[in-house]
């Protein structure tokens, strides 16, 4: 088993380069000043309230970029389609019978080129008041992210702020086709769209009366709905509120372009670029490359790319060519769920960062849930022993239960071993989503949204993020002294990790190892160490809730060797615990390490 973790060593190593661990914070942008705890299902943005841009202010900004973050991801930025009313503003009115939620869905964008309206003190200039915002976190030392969602548009994009010059989608597409290579969309012949029939007693709005809440939607043609439904009646299921973008697939799937060069693996960013200057390439391609570099263009440093690999991959390396070329140090991080599709969209498309949810997030959360094993980690590693560095760790997300929620973990606390091993095991990034860091579960019944997740599609408040807000004095005033706690200890874990040399460089399991040698140890434990030439760490987590662990852990000689260690005694500090003193005694070819683990309690011991 080693063998196949020391070839990961060579890999990884990036501890002799200024690079450190990035940190994501990934904040739903109209949730996170909402100070108003109304929540009312279905509630209105007066009733319940939104967060707005300004809600950013510096003292915000700061407290996040002590917690250890280098990256802000502000989510649900483009415009998309909402129920509240901006027609005083130009802005049209958007039918409840394809939004989802009151505030509706931040990925079924209406206007690539501005801003959701709700985030704004003045709608007027809700473009500028995003630039501003731009340029106080660029102020506060944090980069800025936000989503673009290749796949699909709003059922009604408009497109309305589009420079001159720049078409909107759909436009100029010939409609009478089901298909053509420059169209944006794809057509239902002879067929009119049909509202979704409502399951589960839902209806739009929670049963609000509506002017526009009739069960129709005028699309004539019909077009395919965003997740691929050609029905002219999408499912309930279906993402009806969205609409598919063609990039030059066929209906059967295969490709009206040309394909990359056999040894595209080797060229340059440059010289993709030049690949496809004389290709006829779909007009979508070149309409989110100018969406992209709009918004490099205004200071944002990089996006999240909803639903990646529903996107040919060709087009992938031709946008994400084009943003390097002039934009190297952007952040690429894509949506991608299918393993066998990693290397392709990394190697091929050019994405810097995919989430490791399938494999890692999932196996975790296992643990958490007392349903999986440690032992599955490790073989975890060794399987994207090439990619580690590309894939995103994280423990929440907009789309993922929260870990306090009672359909996750139920308690907060056990997000605690989980998060050392998610953000210590490799060189990848990490992410934590507001709201994680003060144990918040989720469990509003906001209207569309469903418990467990802090819902995108409506106006809600958030309320364990917003005792730590404190009516925006940003200090944890109203926070229980728990919450606080856990948030200072995300705060040393995160902190450590972008400051740690040897979070960039080698790696290797002592789990098996310990499994076989250590007295009392267990699959609910979890073990690894990783090493640069100036710093070296002993990483061991328990995972389980209950019991504490009194153990003489031990140390393989084969990595106290590689750190060129002799037989005697060394002292240890534990990083996450005030620096508290271990020491290890290396004789007879082993080190060991007597020590007590506390029910979820991790360490990080760093070799003095």
């Amino acid at each position: 088993m080693f063998s196949c973790i020391e070839k990961q060593e060579s890999n990884t190593d990036h501890s002799n380069k200024e690079e450190r661990k990035k940190v994501v914070y990934q904040v739903f942008t109209r949730l996170f000043g909402n100070t108003n705890t109304t929540n009312k299902p279905w509630g209105t943005i007066e009733e319940n309230g939104v967060g707005k841009f300004n809600d950013f202010t510096e003292k915000a900004l700061k407290e996040i970029k002590d917690l250890g973050v280098t990256h802000i991801w502000y989510t649900g930025v483009p415009h998309h389609a909402t129920i509240t009313d901006y027609s005083d503003y130009g802005i049209s009115n958007d039918d409840p019978d394809v939004v989802k939620g009151r505030a509706g869905s931040p990925y079924a964008v209406k206007d690539y080129y501005n801003v959701n309206p709700d985030l704004s003190e003045n709608p007027e200039h809700r473009l500028e008041e995003f630039k501003a915002l731009v340029k106080r976190t660029h102020e506060a030392g944090l980069k800025v992210i936000i989503d673009i969602v290749p796949n699909h548009v709003a059922r009604k994009y408009e497109g309305k702020s589009s420079p001159k010059g720049i078409e909107p989608f759909g436009a100029s597409d010939n409609s009478s086709l089901e298909y053509a290579k420059h169209n944006n969309f794809y057509y239902i012949q002879s067929k009119s769209f049909k509202v979704p029939v409502w399951e589960n007693e839902y209806k739009p709005l929670g049963g609000d009366t509506h002017v526009l809440v009739d069960r129709k939607f005028e699309e004539s043609p019909a077009k395919w709905t965003g997740n691929g439904s050609r029905l002219a009646q999408p499912s309930f299921y279906d993402w009806y509120e969205t609409v598919k973008v063609n990039y030059g697939v066929k209906q059967d799937g295969t490709k009206d372009f040309e394909g990359l060069p056999l040894d595209s693996e080797k060229m340059k960013y440059q010289d993709f670029v030049k690949f496809w200057s004389d290709k006829d390439i779909p007009k979508s391609w070149i309409q989110f490359k100018d969406i992209a570099m709009f918004w490099l263009e205004m200071g944002v440093d990089g996006f999240r790319y909803d639903m990646a690999e529903m996107v040919p991959v060709e087009f992938w390396n031709y946008m994400n060519s084009t943003i390097k070329s002039k934009y190297s140090e952007a952040f690429l991080l894509a949506e991608v769920y299918n393993p066998s599709l990693y290397r392709d969209y990394i190697f091929k498309g050019k994405m810097d960062y995919l989430y490791d949810k399938v494999a890692l997030y999932d196996t975790i959360k296992n643990i958490m849930q007392g349903r999986g094993s440690t032992d599955n980690l490790s073989k975890i590693q060794e399987d994207l022993n090439d990619i580690e560095h590309h894939m995103l760790h994280f423990l929440e997300n907009h789309d993922e239960q929260r870990v306090a929620s009672p359909e996750f973990a139920g308690n907060a606390e056990k997000g605690k071993p989980a998060m050392v091993v998610s953000a210590t095991i490799s060189t990848s990034p990490t992410l934590i989503y507001f709201g994680q860091e003060v144990g918040e579960p989720g469990v509003e019944n906001a209207g569309f949204g469903s418990a467990s997740r802090t819902s995108i599609f409506d106006y809600i408040g958030v309320p364990h993020h917003q005792r730590w807000m404190n009516d925006k004095k940003f200090d944890g005033g109203q926070s229980s002294s728990k919450e606080m706690e856990l948030r200072e200890f995300y705060k040393r874990l995160l902190s450590f990790t972008v400051t740690s040399e040897a979070l960039m460089g080698g790696y290797k399991e002592i789990h098996h190892y310990n499994r076989k040698k250590t007295v009392g140890y267990n699959d609910q434990l979890f073990s690894f160490v990783r090493w640069s030439k100036n710093e070296k760490l002993i990483i061991i987590s328990n995972f389980d809730d209950a019991n504490m662990y009194d153990l003489e852990f031990k140390i393989p000689s084969s990595i106290l060797q590689k750190w060129k260690l002799t037989d005697k005694e060394y002292q240890l500090l534990d990083q996450l615990n005030n620096q508290k003193p271990y020491s290890m005694f290396y004789k007879e070819q082993e080190g060991t390490i007597k020590l007590t683990l506390e029910p979820l309690q991790s360490l990080i011991l760093k070799l003095n």
